[in-house]
């Protein structure tokens, strides 16, 4: 139990908080638990994060607030993992197959489609959101699909999209192929549309496995603190985690 002392210093602290939010669970849920675990009087973010995503997820305290500007417009950096080979109505591994190429997951000619297919994704890029959408509920294993309506296309910009070496799920089978990538790019930017749309234009189809962002603007993961690790910190100690406001926007 938290004393009155230590309630009032966290009632006059503010600045951000960096967490690592693991994959499965809601970025509000972090918002909240922290708020509730550390009796804030404002919690907000830079940014929200799908359930199953993991990575940078940034916290504005109390006065951190009034940046939420800053941080929401600034652009973010992710690395993740696409399926070859597999079309689905949400874009990503949780959703219904719409498409599965067969042999050609992970085609012989696969480098030349990717060098000619990478430049369209570098630069202003029109995207749409798939109305579909993968909502897991916590505490559950399975997905759901929720429909959100048709969306228009909207304008991104793609900084940098890079592709590794693509792996056979199973070596020697042909079908499906796992393909890590990294990307920046600028705030709205929808990983899952953008994977999908490389799938068409590698002509296998693609939809995302996996992902995880590595920065917001000037905020890096790396020195991110993992949430299960910020809710076991002593309220005494939790201010020691918490970017003061005249370094995080300096």
């Amino acid at each position: 139990m938290a004393n009155l002392t230590q309630l009032r210093m966290l009632e006059g602290l503010s600045g951000v908080l960096l967490v690592d939010k693991p994959a499965g669970i809601a970025f509000a849920s972090v918002v909240k638990a922290v708020k509730h675990r550390f009796n804030l009087v404002k919690v907000g973010h830079g940014g929200s994060l799908d359930p199953a995503a993991s990575g940078l997820l940034v916290l504005l305290v109390n006065d951190a607030n009034r940046f939420v500007g800053d941080v929401m417009g600034a652009d973010r950096s992710y690395e993740g993992m696409m399926r070859l080979g597999l079309s689905t109505n949400t874009y990503d591994i949780h959703g219904e197959k719409t498409g599965e190429s067969g042999r050609d997951g992970l085609p012989d000619d696969f480098g030349e489609r990717a060098a000619k297919a990478l430049p369209e994704f570098k630069g202003d890029v029109f995207q749409t959101e798939s109305r579909w959408c993968s909502v897991r509920r916590e505490g559950s294993a399975e997905y759901e699909l929720a429909d959100t309506g048709e969306h228009s296309p909207f304008l991104v910009h793609v900084y940098r999209l890079e592709v590794g070496q693509p792996e056979r799920l199973v070596p020697d089978c042909p079908g499906f192929a796992r393909l890590p990538f990294s990307v920046v790019g600028t705030k709205g930017l929808i990983v899952r549309s953008l994977v999908h749309d490389f799938g068409e234009a590698l002509g296998c189809g693609a939809c995302l496995e996996s992902l995880r962002r590595l920065k917001v603007g000037r905020f890096d993961v790396a020195v991110a603190v993992p949430f299960d690790k910020v809710l076991d910190t002593d309220i005494a100690d939790f201010a020691s985690l918490v970017v003061p406001l005249s370094r995080a926007f300096a």
